[in-house]
C-alpha cells in the first residue's frame, strides 16, 4: 500500500528473479519501555488524537501513501497482513490505520493486535481491527503504524511465556517487517465505490 521507510541493508535478488529483494524494516521492542497506546477505545483518554509522539518513537514504523488525488471512502472491516519475524518465539504485532492531512498531522482511526507465539519463524500475522467509516480527502494521505504494543490498551508483551499477570522476566525483541512480492504486507480496506 505504501513504500517503504529507506532500507540501511543492500538489497538482493530473490532466486530466480532480476528484480532486488526488499531488506526488512526493524525495530527494537522493548518491554521496560512498552510502546503505549494513544487514543482509539478505551475508557479514558481514547478518540482522535495526533500521533506526531508516538510516530516519533524508534519502536513505531510507518508506511504512507502518496497524496491522494481524490477523495477515498472506507467503510467497514479492516484488516493487516503483516510478514512478522521477532528474535524472540512470543511477540505481539500492533498495526494501526490513521489519516494524515495536508499539514502532515497524523490522526488515528482504528488498529487492533494480534498475540503470536513461534515468532522467531518468519510467518504472516493477520491483524484485525475495529471496522470504520470514514473519508479520506483529497489533498490527505493514508498511513499505517506498525509496533509491537498499545499500552495500556493491551497488556505488554514481556517476551516469555510467562502468564501476563505473573511474569516477571522482561526480554527486549528485534522485530522485523517484511514486504515486497514474495512477502507482501498490506492493510485490506473496505473501499465504497461513488455514487
Amino acid at each position: 500500500m505504501a513504500d517503504p521507510p529507506p532500507s540501511t541493508g543492500h538489497p538482493r535478488p530473490p532466486p530466480g528473479t532480476g528484480e532486488p529483494a526488499s531488506e526488512p524494516d526493524r525495530y527494537r521492542y522493548d518491554p521496560a519501555d512498552p510502546t503505549p497506546a494513544a487514543g482509539g477505545i478505551s475508557i479514558s483518554h481514547g478518540g482522535r488524537v495526533e500521533d506526531g509522539a508516538l510516530e516519533a518513537r524508534p519502536d513505531v514504523l510507518t508506511y504512507t501513501t502518496d497524496v491522494l488525488e481524490e477523495d477515498i471512502e472506507v467503510v467497514g472491516e479492516v484488516s493487516a497482513e503483516v510478514w512478522f519475524r521477532s528474535s524472540l518465539a512470543h511477540a505481539d504485532v500492533f498495526v494501526r490505520l490513521c489519516d494524515v492531512d495536508a499539514t502532515g498531522r497524523s490522526f488515528n482511526l482504528c488498529g487492533g493486535l494480534v498475540a503470536l507465539t513461534g515468532a522467531d519463524q518468519l510467518s504472516r500475522a493477520t491483524v484485525t481491527m475495529w471496522p470504520t467509516a470514514h473519508r479520506f480527502k483529497r489533498g490527505h494521505r493514508i498511513r499505517v503504524q506498525v509496533s509491537s504494543g498499545a499500552i495500556p490498551r493491551f497488556a505488554r508483551n514481556t517476551g516469555t511465556d510467562e502468564p501476563i499477570a505473573a511474569a516477571t522476566t522482561l526480554r527486549a525483541a528485534d522485530q522485523e517487517v517484511h514486504h515486497g512480492p514474495e512477502h507482501p504486507s498490506a492493510v485490506i480496506l473496505s473501499v465504497r465505490s461513488p455514487g
